[in-house]
């Protein structure tokens, strides 16, 4: 079996006990190992993780998450991390901690028959993005590519790594907060098969002629399963926070969607 799941935002300052959320999320991987060939998680892990010049002891606070991943990488599991829009400032440091392999762009891999997309979902767009949208939802996206780009300075990015930890943290860990607390008061439901930006991408995709079976995110907190109309399903993965919903491919190529709340 091979298994997807994603946006744990480990660490995250609006959950509570968040011991027991690291906790449940090391039980879902346990469960996970006993048939597992890969487990690729699709981004927001964490929900702040940066990786500083000076030693940051507050990574320890995940040390259990990280002793997981490195012992299902014994069993011979092979663990992907995909970087997400809250944990994509890794230089290396991750990866030597989980074992895992880690990847800063999205791609596409080939398994049991199947051609399968990956991307956490953070800034994929179609090309013509914009006239599918009012202005007031342009400029939100547009504010949106924009934080990207600044987040993916290289510049900004070594200035950031040169402050004390527990200042750039304290930033990072309330920023993030304060999204997490506003998606959990007011979360952003599916928009639709013609709005929805990851099925639009993945249209376009099929459209041009780059055909995948599978198209799977993390990043919109949703769960969803559609198939579009050249017959590829685009997959949302939901999260492991609230709705702890993840994906499931058998070794006949066959995808489906299960809940851990659940138990299936």
């Amino acid at each position: 079996m091979i298994y997807f799941l994603s946006d744990a935002h480990l660490g995250s300052l609006a959950i509570e006990r968040s011991w027991a959320h690291q906790k449940k999320l090391i039980d879902l991987l346990e469960e996970m190992s006993k048939d597992a060939v890969s487990i690729y998680m699709m981004g927001d892990m964490f929900d702040f993780w940066f990786e500083y010049f000076i030693h940051d002891k507050s990574k320890r606070q995940y040390s259990p998450f990280c002793k997981e991943l490195r012992k299902l990488a014994k069993k011979g599991i092979h663990v992907h991390i995909f970087t997400g829009n809250h944990d994509q400032w890794t230089f290396g440091g991750l990866g030597n901690l989980t074992g895992a392999e880690v990847h800063y762009e999205p791609c596409t891999i080939q398994r049991y028959g199947k051609s399968i997309y990956l991307a956490h979902g953070d800034g994929v767009l179609p090309s013509d993005w914009k006239t599918y949208y009012p202005k007031r939802i342009r400029r939100k996206i547009k504010r949106f590519i924009f934080l990207k780009k600044v987040f993916n300075s290289p510049f900004l990015q070594f200035c950031f790594r040169c402050l004390p930890p527990s200042w750039g943290n304290y930033f990072g860990y309330n920023w993030a907060k304060k999204s997490r607390l506003k998606e959990i008061a007011n979360p952003c439901p599916y928009k639709g098969e013609n709005k929805e930006e990851l099925v639009l991408f993945a249209k376009e995709q099929e459209n041009q002629g780059n055909h995948r079976d599978y198209y799977i995110f993390g990043h919109r907190h949703i769960e969803l399963d559609l198939q579009i109309a050249s017959g590829s399903r685009v997959v949302l993965l939901g999260d492991c926070f609230q709705q702890w919903t993840y994906a499931k491919l058998d070794n006949h190529g066959r995808l489906s969607l299960h809940n851990y709340e659940l138990g299936n």
